[in-house]
C-alpha cells in the first residue's frame, strides 16, 4: 500500500501514505500506545513507527489487509491466550483492517513491554 518512493522520517508521514481508513486505524493505534507509554518516544526504525523507552518499545505497520503490531516474543507468550482469534507469529500481531482494534489489549500489551523495558534498563 505504502509507495516505495517515499520514506519517511516521522510517524505522520508514514500513516499520510495510506488511505484515510487505514489512516484511522493507525492513529487509534498511536494514540492507544501514546496513553499507555506517555514516557516513551516516537521514531521510525526498521521502516515503520516505533515507540521507544530505553530501547524499542513496540513497532506497527500498516500492509495490504492488517495492520502488524510488533511487541516482541515475551508478549506474544504472556498474551497468547488473549491472541486466539489474531494471526501471530513468533513477535507480531496481525489486526485485520475490516475489524475494530482490540485498545483494551493492546494497552495490556503496551504496559507490559513499558514495565519489561524499565525492568531491563535497571538490572
Amino acid at each position: 500500500m505504502k509507495p516505495e518512493s517515499i520514506t519517511p522520517t516521522n510517524i505522520d508521514e508514514y500513516i499520510a501514505t495510506f488511505p484515510e481508513y487505514v489512516q484511522n486505524m493507525m492513529q487509534e493505534l498511536r494514540s492507544t500506545i501514546q496513553r499507555a507509554a506517555p514516557d516513551a518516544t516516537e521514531k521510525i526504525s526498521w521502516g515503520m513507527p516505533t515507540f521507544y523507552l530505553n530501547r524499542n518499545l513496540v513497532h506497527f505497520a500498516a500492509y495490504k489487509k492488517h495492520i502488524g503490531f510488533y511487541p516482541g516474543a515475551s508478549a506474544i507468550e504472556l498474551f497468547k491466550e488473549k491472541l486466539d482469534e489474531y494471526k501471530t507469529s513468533k513477535g507480531a500481531i496481525q489486526f485485520s483492517i475490516n475489524k475494530p482494534l482490540p485498545v483494551d489489549l493492546i494497552t495490556q500489551i503496551v504496559k507490559y513491554r513499558v514495565e519489561e523495558n524499565l525492568k531491563t534498563k535497571s538490572s
